[in-house]
């Protein structure tokens, strides 16, 4: 009986989280033992190179000593109080100092609950209902935000899971990502109505795909004229691709920032945070109510810091993106050469690559239409090479500071070796 069949047994869809069951590449996935740097171990023996990291958090690579050594002394001093302990003050002072959009936040334990408490204090900050989101762009799996467009661009939305209320799909519109008539439109119709809009600054979730120039300098006037709260999902961006975040790198300063993955140095934390009269409306000092048993606990607070520590030294960032464009040009090259058209995107530590004739793509359509069965095969051959990539076309890879030149370099040969046969 193989892993894969073994957990099913007992556990729903044999995963925890639907892309690691290899559906969107076929196949069974691959169990873990163990992780050391840019490299995996798997149960069966097999070492790969990791350009996953934990769907993002290990832009350090994995066990990184200072982060192990905070978590051992930390856990032997207690795993969780369910009162307040002073690691909570210490990491959010240590995002507010490298995050200056965001001057009061609250630590949560997901990506999803960040994204969810930000969009109900948004609303009951504004007194607003509805929201806007964008096509592609995810931002976890609560209700709210479980929702697709519907025919056109202003109709309303419709759920794209089932258990989610039509009835609250009325309160969320979404529109084309990189669409700024769309956008304007949508305000001209809505405007006052809107509670806020919330965006993935570059979008990770439709693979890579970085914003138009002038979409996010729109945004943030329409939403100021409309007193929307503009929200910046930044869950996968905020640390990866630059110290301040995406948002450091367009000057453009939300309302609020969800932040997760890298806040929680692989441990399972998130944040989220902004102008601190707006965090005023959360209980206890407001009236919005949002509570955690484990939010800040001691073991992820200490993980995380030891993080943010690490990345906050001078040339870490300049180190780490020449890391990813040594790598994402190696990989273009030897597509080319092997006359297989791709289109590709980097930023700081994190990159994309999409099979299409298209020279960039800037649309969820576009990499919808894009060789979807092409990525499977050389997402396996890749695997069967020793690279483990995400198992998906429409998610992006991580670089971390473990890997270096041996590493890339091995992958970029694996490549040309792979590009060769498809």
């Amino acid at each position: 009986m193989s892993l894969f069949t073994n957990a099913r047994r007992v556990i729903a869809g044999g995963v925890n989280s639907p892309v690691r069951a290899f559906a969107g590449v076929g196949g069974e996935p691959i169990f873990f033992k163990s992780a050391a740097g840019a490299w995996l171990k798997s149960e069966d023996g097999r070492s790969f190179i990791d350009y996953v990291g934990s769907w993002g958090p290990m832009i350090l690579g994995h066990g990184h000593p200072a982060v192990i050594a905070a978590v051992v002394e930390t856990a032997t001093q207690g795993m969780s109080f369910g009162a307040p302990c002073v690691l909570e003050t210490r990491i959010a002072e240590k995002i507010c100092e490298l995050v200056p959009s965001i001057e009061k936040l609250r630590m949560v334990c997901s990506g999803t609950e960040a994204t969810m408490s930000a969009i109900r204090l948004a609303r009951g900050h504004t007194g607003r209902d509805i929201i806007v989101k964008f096509e592609g762009c995810y931002h976890g799996h609560s209700d709210s935000l479980l929702i697709k467009a519907g025919s056109g661009a202003l109709t309303l939305g419709v759920p794209s899971s089932p258990g989610v209320p039509a009835s609250l799909a009325e309160y969320t519109v979404s529109l084309p990502f990189n669409d700024s008539d769309a956008l304007t439109t949508a305000f001209a119709k809505l405007g006052k109505q809107i509670a806020c809009v919330i965006v993935e600054p570059i979008a990770g979730n439709m693979n890579m795909i970085p914003p138009e120039p002038g979409f996010l300098e729109t945004l943030r006037e329409l939403c100021t004229a409309s007193e929307t709260l503009l929200i910046f999902d930044e869950v996968m961006t905020g640390f990866r691709v630059a110290k301040g975040g995406a948002q450091s790198i367009f000057g453009i300063a939300p309302d609020l920032t969800t932040l997760g993955k890298i806040v929680g140095g692989g441990m399972p934390a998130a944040a989220f945070g902004g102008r601190a009269d707006i965090m005023a409306s959360i209980a206890p000092d407001g009236p919005v109510y949002q509570a955690g048993t484990l939010s800040g606990n001691p073991v992820a607070m200490a993980a995380g810091l030891a993080t943010l520590e690490q990345i906050d030294v001078p040339g870490f960032y300049e180190s780490l993106s020449t890391k990813t464009t040594q790598l994402i040009t190696g990989l273009a090259n030897a597509a080319a050469d092997a006359g297989i058209p791709m289109a590709t995107e980097h930023e700081g530590g994190m990159f994309g690559f999409v099979f299409t004739k298209e020279k960039s793509v800037r649309r969820f359509e576009q990499v919808a239409a894009a060789n979807i069965e092409r990525f499977r095969k050389f997402f396996h051959a890749m695997l069967a090479e020793g690279v483990y990539l995400a198992p998906s076309a429409f998610e992006v890879g991580f670089v971390s500071a473990a890997h270096g030149d041996d590493e890339i370099n091995a992958t970029i040969a694996a490549a040309k070796k792979v590009f060769a046969t498809l």
